[in-house]
């Protein structure tokens, strides 16, 4: 079952409440996204721990009822 983006954007929301995230559905398949998501909380820290926080927050998801998922992260 695919999961919609506004799910993706709860989950991530949840874990990180400063994003700002801007979801785009890539095939119209609610199944292949990519993300663009800037935090604070991301100021300090190298792309891949970014990138990990970012993967943590879908708690399981990605893989499952997430196809794939491009992810572009940045600081504010």
């Amino acid at each position: 079952m695919p999961l919609p983006k506004n799910e993706i954007e709860k989950l991530i929301k949840d874990a990180i409440p400063d994003a700002t995230i801007e979801i785009k559905d890539l095939m119209g398949d609610n199944n292949h996204y990519s993300a663009t998501i800037k935090s604070k909380i991301f100021n300090d820290l190298s792309k891949i721990d970014q990138h990990k926080l970012v993967y943590k927050s879908l708690k399981g998801k990605m893989g499952n009822e997430l196809h794939a998922l491009s992810i572009s992260t940045e600081g504010k």
